[in-house]
């Protein structure tokens, strides 16, 4: 292999390490949205809202799901009855 398929290797491994790396940072950033929005709910909502359970959700599915405490549909799975 000469010089010059090296570089050109070598660039193409480095840009796809970029995106990786890129990658799992805006996951970690959609990971602390949704946690924060979380304790939001928890604040807005208190004993009614599932704080850990929608921790956790936000973890495990990577910051997809955001919950937004005025929208029923979105905390839905994170609410309990009180007796």
């Amino acid at each position: 292999m000469n010089t010059a398929s090296r570089k050109i290797v070598l660039l193409a491994a480095a840009l796809v390490l970029i995106a990786i790396v890129g990658y799992s940072e805006a996951d970690m950033a959609d990971v602390g949205l949704c946690i924060r929005n979380c304790a939001q709910c928890k604040k807005m909502l208190g004993a009614y809202f599932e704080g850990p359970l929608c921790a956790d959700a936000c973890v495990k599915f990577k910051g997809k799901m955001i919950p937004d405490c005025e929208n029923i549909d979105s905390v839905a799975p994170f609410l309990n009855k009180l007796d």
